[in-house]
């Protein structure tokens, strides 16, 4: 992961170790135990929230209760994220759509009010620089990133400014992160309050709304990073604990009372994207990495559009026809779990380990799987095509793995407010 020079806390951290500490955190009833002891053999549960460096950005919750509980939730209610190591850049200015088309990966022609896109910020070598999540919300763009890049981000980008009517701003100080994920997410935002006309605009992938949750203004981004519907939310970091508060008075009221929405951390959230087929900056790519390394070439890059930073390297990429290395998926075919750095090498004559080709960037248990472990790595070319058998070191031994043929391998059933993908 990525390291910065400052340090982000959440302005939540302590409504969490009340969460945990309290009598909430306990009333797991024994339905969820029974469930959750089936589903998740190695389920861990925290006697307190459990907080996880991520580099020297921020620090953020690893686990509230039950990482099984909190995956349930992604998987058939509504599950909310703090993000404190997410950043926000605010662009505006008449220019500012003419601009970003001369600089990011993404055809922005069309982009207007209500619509959400995703680029690459690279440097002149084709390098990236940042994974962008792009908001017109019809006065200014609002741009998730990740908080360790934010300040270069809109640093190198305000290089570039010239006589165009665009300004550039870090607001990862003004504005805060949150998130929702599951199928029940867009009830939970109706009974939160949020109008019916925004709720129906954020049904549509792609979308994006400023509107308010009682009296708190916010902007609403769908992107379904985990294969069900997903709401990144915009607030001002005043307003963050209220929102938050006004979530989750709303998840007892789900389904006749079940505990259908829940805080969640991430190891549950890693969980659920890694079997959604989403690869992250900091953590399955950065900045040393090419667009064609990461696996999202065909989300992030329009080969239809005119020149920006960076393009030269990315077309003579796309030219050649393949990198030297890429993400991939890749599955098991023991119960052997491999951990982030792991070494991962071609199978040899006879079966034997061969040279060294990739290394795993992040591995999970899959419970849409049967437990199967799964995750990504950064192979070389040459040994990514699927049902490539590799050979990763996972629980101190050997073990035989199998590149899968896309990101994500299995199918979430379309349910409200969720997009069918293959993840």
């Amino acid at each position: 992961m990525s390291s910065a020079s400052f340090h982000s806390e959440s302005p939540l951290r302590a409504r969490h170790d009340e969460f945990a500490s309290g009598e909430t955190a306990r009333r797991a009833t024994a339905a969820e135990d029974a469930r959750g002891s089936a589903d998740f053999p190695h389920a861990t549960h925290a006697a307190q929230v459990a907080w996880i460096p991520w580099g020297e950005s921020a620090e953020i919750v690893g686990v509230f209760d039950r990482v099984e509980t909190e995956y349930a939730a992604i998987r058939r209610g509504a599950a909310l994220c703090d993000q404190p190591q997410r950043g926000t850049l605010e662009i505006c200015g008449r220019d500012r759509v003419e601009f970003l088309q001369r600089m990011l990966t993404q055809d922005m022609k069309g982009f207007s009010t209500g619509h959400t896109r995703e680029a690459f910020w690279l440097n002149r070598k084709g390098r990236i620089e940042a994974d962008l999540l792009l908001c017109e919300i019809g006065d200014r763009i609002l741009i998730d990133c990740a908080r360790a890049v934010a300040v270069n981000t809109a640093t190198t980008l305000t290089n570039f400014v010239f006589a165009e009517d665009v300004t550039i701003a870090n607001v990862s100080s003004r504005d805060y992160r949150l998130a929702v994920h599951g199928p029940e997410t867009l009830h939970l935002l109706e009974l939160a309050g949020v109008n019916a006309q925004a709720v129906e605009t954020l049904a549509s992938l792609h979308t994006c709304v400023a509107t308010s949750i009682g009296d708190i203004s916010c902007v609403l981004a769908r992107v379904d990073t985990c294969g069900v519907c997903g709401i990144e939310i915009f607030v001002e970091r005043t307003g963050a604990l209220a929102l938050w508060n006004s979530l989750l008075s709303v998840h007892d009221l789900l389904q006749g009372g079940q505990r259908r929405g829940r805080p969640c951390g991430w190891h549950a959230f890693n969980m659920a994207r890694i079997e959604g087929g989403t690869p992250l900056f900091e953590v399955d790519f950065g900045p040393a990495s090419l667009p064609h390394e990461t696996g999202l070439i065909d989300r992030r890059v329009s080969f239809t559009k005119g020149c920006y930073l960076g393009q030269e390297v990315v077309a003579r990429m796309n030219s050649l026809g393949k990198p030297k290395q890429i993400v991939r998926a890749f599955r098991m075919m023991s119960d052997s779990l491999p951990v982030e750095s792991a070494q991962i090498f071609a199978v040899g004559n006879e079966g034997s380990i061969g040279d060294e080709v990739g290394v795993v960037t992040s591995s999970t248990m899959s419970p849409m799987l049967g437990a199967a472990c799964v995750g990504f790595a950064t192979v070389r070319y040459a040994h990514s095509s699927a049902g490539t058998e590799l050979i990763i070191a996972a629980d101190g031994r050997p073990e035989r793995a199998t590149v899968q043929a896309e990101l994500a391998a299995v199918k979430i059933p379309v349910e409200s407010g969720t997009s069918e993908k293959q993840i």
